[in-house]
């Protein structure tokens, strides 16, 4: 089975093709031929990825997925939720991003946040959406040099290091996205299963 990734994250297209192996063909929109980036105009992470998996299906008419992120920090009530990318401005910066946190977070001593992905999935003109949570803390400085967005900040629950610390495979052991494509996966299968058993 094909799937064509609504996303222009090279980093995001990594995760899920370690998480794929050789069960799905992943085609990102560069491969595709589309090159736009896709609002993400709504209030929630629900809408937003809906949106994005719309577009593409409506562009190439071919089965195809999309997932929104956002960090949501308890002490900020929920901030910056679905802004995560943008939190410090249109610009997308992580470490203004990362800067903000800190800066918001400063003395403060609830740092309980949770990481939660949104995968909708549209499947012969159908939308189904699977949601991956990981709990975890903010530090209060930068920890590791891999990964991307908040990784160096966010230490998810059953771990004594951050994201930014880990490989791949370590983080897709924690992480919300992986959570939330392992239901996918999981659909897909079944579904496999029922198209061969008709």
């Amino acid at each position: 089975m094909t799937l064509v990734f609504a996303t222009n994250n090279e980093n995001k297209v990594k995760e899920i093709r370690a998480m794929l192996g050789d069960s799905f063909s992943v085609i990102t929109l560069q491969e595709a031929g589309i090159n736009i980036d896709i609002p993400e105009p709504h209030q929630t992470l629900e809408e937003n990825a809906r949106e994005k998996s719309t577009v593409i299906f409506e562009m190439t008419g071919k089965d195809c997925f999309s997932e929104d992120t956002g960090l949501e920090i308890d002490a900020l009530n929920g901030a910056p939720g679905v802004l995560s990318a943008r939190y410090a401005g249109e610009q997308k910066r992580s470490e203004d991003n990362i800067n903000k946190v800190l800066q918001e977070l400063d003395g403060q001593q609830n740092r309980k946040a949770h990481f939660r992905t949104v995968i909708s999935l549209i499947l012969g003109g159908q939308e189904f959406q699977f949601t991956g949570v990981c709990p975890g803390t903010i530090t209060t400085e930068r920890r590791g040099g891999d990964g991307f967005g908040y990784d160096p900040i966010f230490i998810p629950d059953g771990s004594d290091i951050a994201f930014a610390e880990m490989d791949i495979a370590g983080k897709n052991k924690f992480s919300h996205r992986a959570k939330a494509l392992q239901q996918l996966i999981t659909f897909l299968r079944e579904e496999g299963k029922k198209s061969l058993s008709l």
